[in-house]
């Protein structure tokens, strides 16, 4: 039975058809489109997205999809962002020079350190699962699709960048690689962005996905 209408956006960045396949486990009814009335119509929309920043956004660009997604998010409809989505997020990344975001959440996207907290150089990208814990411990978990979630339950992450948003208020959950903190979903009102890929994540993400489409 189909719980909600979601609609993943296709700009021809992201792995497409394991997002949907995750979706529709969850009893999700699913869509992928470029088309912006479909987009506008869907009741939960998705961003998805692998590579390169500038690319990503060039191609929303070409697509005329930047006023589209500024328009789902000011009707209130919830939007959830994945991996290099969620970064696209924030005003700007550093990633092969300054590249424009979306500016749906100040802040910027920054390479993760090069070096552990002790000072020993580490690999990146960051790939593979790592625990989730809430930003502040004197809360459990400040957003709604987490809300199934315990502290230190573990997902699927590759990335080389990181999102910093400039409101701590914006951390929703945060990993650790080499004693760095790095977010790992951010958001604010009916924006969510996921770091890793929860369609990728076995049982935690798909408690994540779950969520969400109850929004």
């Amino acid at each position: 039975m189909s719980q909600s209408d979601v609609l993943i956006i296709d700009y021809g960045v992201g792995n497409l058809l394991s997002v949907q396949r995750g979706f529709e486990y969850c009893g999700a009814k699913v869509e992928i489109s470029t088309d912006p009335n479909r987009i506008l119509e869907a009741s939960h929309v998705v961003l998805p997205g692998v590579g390169a920043f500038a690319n990503a956004m060039d191609a929303l660009i070409q697509r005329n999809l930047v006023e589209v997604i500024l328009e789902v998010v000011k009707k209130g409809n919830p939007l959830l962002a994945i991996c290099l989505g969620m970064q696209m997020l924030l005003d700007d990344s550093e990633e092969f020079g300054i590249t424009k975001g979306l500016g749906l959440i100040p802040g910027r996207v920054v390479p993760i350190p090069s070096f552990t907290t002790q000072g020993q150089l580490q690999k990146i990208p960051h790939i593979g699962w790592s625990e989730l814990y809430s930003p502040s411990a004197n809360r459990r978990w400040n957003s709604p699709i987490l809300d199934t979630l315990e502290d230190g339950e573990s997902v699927y992450f590759v990335h080389s960048f990181m999102a910093l948003p400039n409101d701590d208020n914006h951390r929703l959950a945060d990993t650790f690689y080499g004693g760095n903190r790095l977010s790992a979903v951010i958001g604010r009102d009916n924006i969510f962005g996921c770091q890793f890929h929860p369609e990728k994540s076995g049982s935690v993400g798909l408690k994540i996905l779950s969520q969400f489409i109850k929004l």
